[in-house]
């Protein structure tokens, strides 16, 4: 099986090719053993790219742990790369489809390979119902989860939920340390109140305009990166009145730019996508 790795930002992922070769069998299996850090190729997931009905190419996506995800904004801009850089579509507009949903994308190409990607990312979802999760906002059980208190471990802090196609949990602090990110992070992601597990967000506010970002992210543990938590945060950011709706976010991977657009309620994504290496799996 031929793949190739690439990262947005630092989040790194597998890519198999499904235009150019079946669909692996057992791909959780394969995204556990690939991903392996140690014994594997290394990366946060697995990733296919695979010819869509509806879209100039579908993404589907699996966790280190093999669990399927709904979406990876970083993954997505990666998608594009792919298909541009290896002739599947030359267009500087693609639609990708992931998880049901179809997405649009601007790609900025130097020399006929894509550096930078702008993402159409939609609406954020903000029913609790639909993140999911069981916690509720004290004036409106059906409105936004906005520094909603969490207690975890012994320790009681505010969260706020927003869905970006998959679920996200935000935590501003005073500075994203280990603690919070390597032993809060695992514990809020299987937490009773998500009921499909959650991507956590440690967020150090800068500035109205600026944001330094860690994420444990569902599956996978801590990631250099998470578009999908990105834009999670700028809207969290948004709703609690801490930030403006234009910010750049600061990840450990590299910086995105994010946009809560008022006019259309959609958020937009902008950021790098790398490939780093193709070889042969042959496990």
């Amino acid at each position: 099986m031929r793949f190739t790795k690439m990262h947005g930002a630092g989040n790194d992922y597998i890519y198999v090719d499904c235009f150019a070769q079946p669909v692996p069998t057992d791909v959780p299996e394969l995204a556990r053993q690939i991903s392996d850090r140690r014994f594997g190729v290394g990366a946060d997931g697995l990733i296919l790219v695979c010819p869509s009905e509806r879209a100039d190419a579908e993404m589907r996506m699996y966790n280190a742990d093999g669990s399927y995800s709904e979406m990876c904004g970083n993954g997505i801009r990666c998608v594009a790369k792919y298909v541009y850089d290896h002739g599947i579509k030359r267009s500087n507009e693609l639609k990708i489809e992931t998880a049901g949903r179809v997405l649009s994308l601007e790609l900025e190409a130097t020399n006929g390979l894509v550096e930078r990607v702008r993402v159409d990312m939609g609406e954020p979802i903000l029913l609790p119902a639909e993140i999911p999760t069981t916690l509720r906002s004290a004036m409106d059980s059906k409105g936004p989860v906005v520094d909603v208190p969490l207690s975890v471990n012994g320790r009681e802090f505010p969260v706020s939920c927003v869905s970006m196609g998959n679920p996200h949990c935000v935590v501003f602090v005073e500075e994203a340390t280990d603690d919070w990110v390597l032993n809060i992070g695992p514990r809020v992601e299987v937490d009773s109140h998500f009921p499909k597990r959650v991507n956590v967000e440690f967020v150090e506010v800068l500035s109205r305009n600026e944001l330094r970002q860690r994420t444990w992210e569902r599956g996978s543990g801590e990631t250099f990166a998470c578009g999908t938590g990105a834009c999670a945060v700028t809207v969290a950011g948004v709703l609690s009145g801490r930030t403006e709706r234009k910010v750049t976010i600061h990840l450990r991977g590299g910086d995105l730019s994010i946009e809560w657009n008022e006019g259309d309620n959609h958020v937009y994504k902008t950021g790098p996508a790398e490939e780093v290496f193709s070889g042969e799996w042959r496990n």
